[in-house]
């Protein structure tokens, strides 16, 4: 395949580049996509519709604003399906990871990040490559543009009406949905720390990334039946039937499947001893992750929710130590598109009725901002290797990368297909006698097979990671 090509002149030398990619969204996805592509020697086009045409969760105008939490997830590749997946894109020059490493922030073993430095570095990133521009504008229909032969769709969950009619055109099915929710955002000036303490759950961490709030016995149950009893975001008739993302409960609705549903969840109270009180054992704990670099703000944990504003104020200023919380931001609900990817794309993310088209991002049906940004990183780099007439080989399915790609183009059923996380479940079995040198040679417990068996697959994935890299650049 003879790859398109136009001049571009520079000084007193003249470039050859192919023609340009044009990718679709300034969300994490797009610009991991426009990143892989760009650094393997092919112009794009960025489209973003922000600020011309905003969404009911975006802030800002900024490209790969964080809409919902600040954390990328635990970082522990040895153990961890999402550190894991950390691990193999920093092997793979993932943008989103290496801008996510500069803006990072204290958070125990996860990855979280101050929100407007980690999107300041991206797009610093991307407007310092040569072949990168940045067009804004809404873009309805890319069908519209004849001489746009090579598309990535990374428009996200928010698609715009327009472009989610043009998406169901091509597909010739009904799009699904979800309903996601955001988590407030408190001013740590406004805490009482005469009640709060600073404590990483089992003193993960520096010890200090969290600020928690104990409740009694009768305080959570008062905070419970006030969850049950508040007034709720109303939604549109035709919103009625779009369930939720079971990862991203909002917490009304995990307070309604039983009294003691959080005290298993996001207030569980183990791990964690109040110095304010260090002979008794707190009920319910809530906790608060640092949202930005100054450490100036603090999101609830677990806390998105779609009660209206006037009960969320009222409701979380029940918690001990936030009774004078301000709030940066509060909470709130968003509608999420995808679609039934198992049916539709091919394993190189293409849409099968219409190859000129990919796919990439939470679009898919993966769920998360980490591996929203791994599919971006495959549709970008098969993008860029058709438009060069390379060779595309998807990553095994032993590696992060490749499960997840595995799971969205196919290995899940479209009839029931669902947004998912990476998790181990999505990796063949390993071999428990595969496990990392320093477990090997010892008689394991229950609990610690189960420990070996995580840490086979890890290893055995990046192994695999770092044969199927070597050769994509050949």
């Amino acid at each position: 395949m003879t790859a398109p090509m136009s001049l571009f002149r520079t000084q007193s030398r003249t470039y050859q580049d192919p023609e340009p990619i044009h990718v679709i969204g300034g969300g994490l996805a797009g610009c991991e996509a426009a990143w892989q592509i760009v650094r393997r020697g092919v112009p794009v086009v960025l489209h973003e519709m922000r600020p011309d045409k905003m969404t009911p969760a975006h802030q800002t105008d900024g490209l790969a604003e964080l809409v919902c939490s600040n954390s990328l997830r635990a970082d522990d590749h040895a153990a961890n399906a999402v550190g894991l997946l950390h691990e193999e894109l920093r092997r793979m020059d993932s943008l989103i990871l290496r801008c996510a490493d500069a803006a990072r922030v204290p958070a125990g073993g996860a990855l979280a990040v101050d929100r407007e430095g980690f999107s300041a570095r991206v797009q610093v990133a991307l407007h310092g490559e040569r072949l990168f521009k940045l067009k804004l504008g809404e873009i309805k229909d890319p069908r519209r543009f004849e001489d746009w032969d090579n598309v990535v769709i990374a428009s996200g969950p928010l698609t715009s009406d327009a472009l989610s009619d043009a998406i169901r055109d091509m597909t010739g099915a009904d799009q699904m949905s979800f309903f996601d929710a955001i988590a407030p955002i408190v001013y740590k000036d406004s805490i009482d720390f005469s009640k709060a303490w600073y404590q990483s759950r089992y003193d993960k961490g520096d010890g200090k990334d969290y600020i928690n709030c104990a409740m009694d016995k009768d305080q959570y149950h008062a905070f419970v039946q006030a969850l049950l009893d508040a007034e709720k975001t109303r939604f549109k008739d035709w919103e009625a039937d779009t369930p939720y993302f079971e990862g991203c409960l909002p917490i009304e609705v995990m307070a309604e499947r039983g009294p003691e549903t959080l005290t298993f969840g996001p207030m569980k109270p183990v791990g964690l001893t109040n110095p304010h009180a260090p002979g008794k054992r707190a009920y319910a704990v809530v906790q608060l992750r640092q949202d930005n670099k100054l450490g100036t703000l603090w999101n609830m944990v677990g806390f998105q929710t779609k009660l209206t504003y006037g009960e969320q104020k009222r409701i979380f200023q029940m918690i001990p130590g936030l009774e004078n919380a301000e709030f940066a931001r509060l909470g709130g609900m968003h509608r999420n598109t995808f679609i039934k990817s198992p049916a539709l794309l091919d394993e190189t993310l293409r849409l099968k009725s219409l190859p000129a088209i990919r796919f990439a991002g939470q679009i898919t049906g993966c769920e998360g901002y980490v591996e929203s940004a791994a599919i971006g990183l495959l549709a970008g780099m098969f993008a860029a290797h058709d438009r060069l007439g390379r060779d595309n080989a998807p990553p095994p399915p032993t590696t992060a990368l490749g499960a997840l790609l595995n799971h969205v183009t196919g290995g899940a059923d479209a009839e029931s297909f669902q947004p998912m996380n990476i998790n181990f479940g999505l990796f063949p079995p390993a071999d428990i006698d595969d496990r990392p040198p320093e477990m090997r040679g010892k008689r394991l417990k229950r609990t610690d097979r189960k420990k070996a068996r995580k840490a086979a697959v890890c290893t055995r994935a990046l192994t695999d990671l770092d044969a199927w890299a070597a050769q994509t650049k050949t």
